[in-house]
């Protein structure tokens, strides 16, 4: 499977924000999420693939062909916006086939029926907008960006305007779409859950540039740089002096895989200070102190039996096989 889009050495700036994105490709048939903080330019790099921004340096690929300079209506992608920009003066059923004004979809009552099944929007097609709730717009807003034959489809942070009872809802759709319709997807978010549950390849983009790239589950489980470990929210980040003076940077470590005792047991133990003790049902979480440092542990079945209170000296004892390195990737000043 090859990539059907390809970014290279792409700087855009808007105001005193500069995007500078070195490579980034998105494959065939590939759900690919960008995940970033507010304020990150993750919006900015899709509005810049949409061809809504003007590309300073740099190139985009769509199928081995240079689309940098083309105009956002002749790139064959569909876009669907935070807020659903759906036309308030007409019904959902003219909403959704908006686009055929402008494309030629050939058979597109086939396609519409298909769409319509699928989104399950049978007994919305005469209602108003501004009679829908949240989640029924956003389906009528990915009903109308389907219409259009993408060959990408383009998210912009698709569940945020949705209550939560529904989301889980709306990410069952948009995992279909992918094997449904044969086409890419690229969806922006900043939610860690969205990422986890949806995405196959992702990037993680912080301050206009990719910080990390690959498999969703090993960067959301083993990121390799120590931005993306913090972005990522990793309690753990320990420096790897610890483990050896001559060893520079960081290392961190599953809070579930550490075992808590009241001596050395392991390859590797740090000597801390319990600072708060957290019980529920099935595990505890302990938070440490090492230095200036707070650690965590998550202790489950027999190990919440142990008997520890707060400021009592423990252990953490770790496995080298369970630890993983972070690098420093932009040189980001410890916190």
């Amino acid at each position: 499977m090859g990539n059907i889009l390809y970014i290279k050495n792409l700087f855009v700036k808007k105001e005193s924000f500069e995007l500078k994105i070195d490579e980034l490709s998105i494959g065939e048939n590939e759900y690919f999420v960008l995940l970033g903080k507010t304020g990150s330019g993750k919006t900015m790099l899709l509005e810049t693939i949409a061809g809504f921004n003007k590309v300073r340096k740099g190139k985009i690929f769509f199928k081995d062909k240079n689309i940098t300079d083309i105009a956002p209506e002749k790139r064959c992608f569909g876009f669907v916006y935070q807020d659903f920009a759906l036309f308030p003066n007409l019904k959902v059923k003219e909403n959704i086939l908006f686009s055929i004004k402008y494309r030629k979809i050939k058979e597109y009552k086939k396609l519409f029926d298909e769409i319509i099944e699928f989104l399950q929007l049978e007994g919305l097609l005469n209602r108003d907008i501004h009679n829908l709730s949240g989640g029924e717009k956003q389906r009528v807003a990915i009903a109308r960006a389907l219409m259009s034959k993408p060959e990408i489809l383009l998210l912009d942070e698709p569940l945020s305007a949705i209550d939560p009872s529904f989301r889980y809802e709306i990410m069952e759709y948009l995992k279909k779409i992918v094997p449904k319709y044969g086409i890419s997807v690229i969806h922006v978010t900043h939610n860690f859950r969205e990422a986890a549950f949806l995405a196959k390849k992702m990037a993680v983009i912080l301050n206009g540039r990719i910080v990390e790239y690959g498999n969703a589950s090993d960067i959301l489980n083993k990121p390799k740089y120590l931005e993306t470990a913090r972005f990522l929210g990793f309690k753990n980040i320990i420096p790897s002096s610890l483990l050896d003076n001559k060893i520079k940077g960081y290392f961190t470590v599953d809070p579930t895989k550490v075992i808590l005792d009241k001596k050395p047991t392991k390859d590797i133990s740090i000597k801390c200070v319990v600072d708060e003790i957290v019980p529920f049902i099935d595990h505890k979480k302990i938070y440490l102190i090492y230095g200036k440092m707070k650690l965590f542990v998550k202790m489950n079945g027999n190990l919440m039996k142990l008997n520890i209170t707060k400021g009592e000296e423990v252990f953490m004892n770790i496995d080298k096989k369970d630890i993983s390195f972070l690098r420093d990737k932009y040189g980001t000043k410890d916190k």
